[in-house]
């Protein structure tokens, strides 16, 4: 890996965060008063949303990823692929990207909008990342994991696991 790669990702991580902090804070002053009452509704639902995806991998690693006693949840042994990981691989990615959008209906402002679209595709490019650290990893489990489940698309998986 060429050097100027480490510093890269440290940047784009912090980058995000500081978007979607600032999308957050944001949010409470700007909204388009004019705005469709149907997006703010269905961004309320996409929130909503969100915070299953963002808390159920907590659960899911603490339970099934053999965490070590005084560890993060995130810091797992084995590969969990079943619950919300038999759905998608990103959970708390798609998450992050289901926050900035459901902001971005609720708000209805430019402002947020533009902000939104840079964190969402910053986060997408952080779970591109994740996967290659997990392979590393967990090698060809991850692998073939990954040729089981989609990214972070969870109607895709919610289908597959429909159909199998």
């Amino acid at each position: 890996m060429k050097q100027w790669r480490r510093y890269v990702w440290p940047f784009v991580w912090g980058a995000w965060s500081v978007l979607i902090v600032l999308q957050i804070i944001l949010s409470f002053f700007l909204h388009n008063r004019a705005g469709l009452p149907i997006f703010r509704h269905v961004g309320w639902i996409t929130m909503a949303v969100s915070a299953v995806f963002g808390w159920l991998p907590i659960f899911a690693f603490r339970k099934k990823g053999r965490v070590l006693k005084r560890r993060s949840y995130i810091q797992t042994t084995v590969l969990v692929d079943s619950g919300i990981y038999a759905v998608v691989r990103h959970p708390q990615f798609l998450a992050g990207i289901l926050l900035s959008l459901a902001l971005i209906l609720i708000t209805q402002h430019w402002l947020i909008a533009t902000i939104g679209v840079v964190a969402v595709v910053l986060n997408y490019f952080i779970a591109l990342k994740a996967d290659q650290e997990l392979i590393e990893k967990f090698g060809d489990d991850y692998k073939r994991y990954m040729q089981k489940v989609p990214r972070m698309n969870f109607l895709a998986g919610l289908i597959r696991l429909a159909t199998t």
